[in-house]
């Protein structure tokens, strides 16, 4: 257990800016360090946990919590930190610590990207066990964001298995851990795993892994996966499956092709067979236990920028939100975000149960947050819009081959969070000269709003890949009414290129190819940037807001970090650089993130969006926190990873740190 002083966080009101600001944060910073300690905390104060890696099964990210307060938010310091040993410095292998712990009684379970499993002393840190699959991750990004905690109500208590903790690994198996010792459930599966690939047909290294936690509704565990981007037309499907909790039978099976495409053939030994290169599942699904659904954000089918009239409707529930029934499987609604998505705009982002109050009455909603900015909110049982939707017309692709749908779906309440295209006067430059060179580029550019569609002369995505909003997803307040995003703001160039004219490109950190094998097409992708390396586009790059769900408006919009990490001192500029991970919010009215790219956790005011406090941490914290109190009259602790990501410049490590009140 390590705590550190006062030159690790500080009291802020206000984002610090030029020479006042480093003043103003210097005298924050001087005024935490000699503040009296905060109220002695109630003795009777109840526990909160965290049951789920959304805080709960629906994805809220709320804690009930209220110790800490915008008041003595200052006072926060290090109460331990737990090093996993998943990381080595002299390994060139690609991994993103994004976990966040789930909590039963005093303990805390998570994961690490290589898939190894621990179970924490939720107080002190202390490791309790340790398990290790042995998982297989290839030459591939290794990503691991939580656990599933199960209790079986049958189960004699403390008897074997009892207590289950779900993981899924980057070689696609399914796994069932005792989550008192460690140890595999040996009457699951085989020896405590599934074969994730079983029943997928023919599939590649890298093809298919699992990167979030699975979900357990009743006593049925569902798992989807994450199906590679881009490689080939012909990838395994993106099948979603429901096992028996207990025992790993496969309960059912829901096959993401259109409702009106034939049986898929069964595989050479006569296993079931799903669709190949339908829309795959790798977000964090939610559920409404009360009404047995399970609601599964969808990415794209196979290949994401170009599928042509060939693929036919093949996208039918691709980039979607689709409720199932979770003791069946059975479809019971579906609402796309995104028709015939030709620009990577998956919903990632877990969908998000709440009740909204509409002409007096309480109706339960689910809220989908996208990556191209758009927020959706539906009615839980039907999946109908709780507010109107439009349709309306969007740029067509001038690639020969491709069909673009006609329209687009625009959400009116709350109306699109992200700008759509980039105009002159948008653009952003150091000097004169840098933002003329955007300007050029731009002007030769199909620039024409979100759903620009790619072409051979080059076109802009803005949103692009990242979002929007992405996996983080977002908090709900109930009793404020808000609802907290943090989005990206970078916009990309991708071009169209045939394939005879494709050739050998090294990826860099700002421009790539993807293959698509199987379409005529290979794409360029490129950050639009300026010479500089800066992007082109106005910052802020990366921003935390709180929608207004009584009026659909935004409450406010705060940047999301500095240059620091970036570029060299002095240049710590608040640009707010883009960034991965999603917010938490508590009932005391803060809301907490790390997800920048400075490696700060933050704490801002869920009122006005005024940063309150902040700690550096040494990896990049692009996993999402949690909060829980173990004990009535314990401390509450706030817990983040930090351990950088593959896709951003940010620190790698291997920490999990716990910070409290004195």
């Amino acid at each position: 257990m390590t705590s550190l002083g006062c030159e690790d966080s500080a009291s802020l009101r206000a984002p610090p800016r030029g020479a006042c600001g480093a003043l103003l944060a210097l005298a924050g910073l001087l005024l935490a360090c000699g503040a009296p300690p905060p109220p002695a905390r109630a003795p009777d104060a109840p526990p909160a946990g965290w049951s789920h890696w959304g805080g709960d099964a629906g994805g809220t990210r709320f804690s009930p919590l209220d110790e800490i307060t915008p008041a003595n938010v200052g006072a926060l310091e290090r109460a331990w930190t737990f090093r996993t040993g998943d990381w080595d410095p002299s390994d060139a292998q690609r991994t993103s610590f994004q976990a966040t712990p789930v909590l039963r009684g005093d303990t805390l379970y998570f994961c690490s990207p290589s898939n190894l499993v621990f179970a924490l002393d939720a107080e002190t840190g202390a490791q309790r066990w340790r398990f290790d699959p042995h998982s297989d991750g290839g030459e591939y990004d290794r990503v691991c964001r939580g656990v599933t905690l199960w209790e079986d109500p049958a189960a004699e208590p403390g008897s074997a298995c009892a207590v289950r903790v779900f993981t899924a690994t980057n070689d696609a198996r399914l796994l069932a851990i005792d989550a008192e010792n460690g140890s595999p459930c040996a009457g699951f599966g085989s020896r405590g795993e599934i074969d994730l690939e079983a029943g997928l047909g023919a599939a590649l290294p890298g093809d298919l892994r699992v990167t979030s936690p699975p979900t357990a509704l009743g006593d049925v565990v569902a798992v989807g996966s994450l199906i590679a981007d881009n490689r080939r037309v012909d990838m395994p499907g993106g099948v979603v499956r429901g096992f028996d909790a207990r025992t790993g039978a496969l309960r059912w099976a829901f096959d993401p092709a259109p409702p009106s495409a034939p049986p898929a053939p069964p595989a050479a030994d006569g296993s079931a067979q799903f669709h190949r290169g339908t829309p795959n599942a790798w977000g964090v699904f939610s559920a409404d236990t009360a009404r047995d659904l399970l609601f599964v954000p969808t990415g794209n089918p196979s290949n994401d920028f170009y599928r042509g009239e060939a693929r036919g409707e093949i996208d039918y529930y691709g980039s979607s939100v689709v409720a199932l029934r979770g003791a069946s499987g059975e479809v019971v609604w579906r609402f796309q975000t995104v028709h015939h998505d030709l620009w990577d705009y998956d919903v990632g982002a877990q969908p998000t149960l709440l009740e909204l109050e509409l002409r007096g009455a309480r109706v339960p909603a689910v809220a989908v947050s996208t990556k191209a900015g758009h927020v959706f909110l539906l009615r839980r049982e039907t999946g109908t819009a709780l507010f109107p939707v439009e349709e309306r017309a969007v740029p067509q692709s001038d690639a020969p081959g491709e069909r673009t749908a006609p329209t687009q779906p625009f959400p009116s309440f709350p109306p699109p969070l992200h700008p759509h295209g980039v105009r002159a006067d948008d653009l952003f430059g150091f000097t004169p000269w840098d933002r003329a060179q955007c300007a050029s580029e731009l002007a030769e550019l199909r620039n024409e709003g979100a759903f620009t569609p790619p072409s051979s002369r080059g076109s802009l995505q803005f949103p692009g890949v990242a979002g929007g909003v992405n996996w983080g997803g977002a908090a709900h307040d109930p009793a404020r009414g808000l609802l907290f995003l943090a989005q990206s703001r970078i916009a990309l160039t991708q071009r169209l290129v045939p394939r005879e004219e494709l050739t050998a490109a090294p990826r860099t950190r700002d421009r790539w190819t993807v293959p698509m094998e199987g379409a005529p097409f290979a794409l360029e992708q490129r950050v639009f940037v300026s010479p500089f390396g800066v992007p082109c586009t106005r910052p802020p790059w990366f921003e935390l807001l709180a929608i207004d769900l009584h009026s659909g408006a935004v409450a406010w919009r705060a940047p999301l970090g500095t240059t620091r990490g970036s570029v060299p001192w002095p240049f710590w500029l608040p640009l707010a650089p883009p960034g991965m991970g999603g917010p938490l919010a508590t009932r005391s009215g803060l809301v907490f993130i790390g997800a920048a790219l400075d490696g700060y956790l933050r704490a801002f005011d869920a009122a006005s969006g005024a940063e309150l406090w902040r700690s550096h941490l040494p990896a990049g914290a692009h996993a999402n926190p949690m909060t829980y109190r173990v004990r009535p009259g314990g401390r509450q602790f706030v817990v983040i990873a930090a351990g950088g990501h593959t896709s951003l410049p940010s620190a790698r490590g291997d920490y999990l740190f716990a910070y409290a009140l004195p």
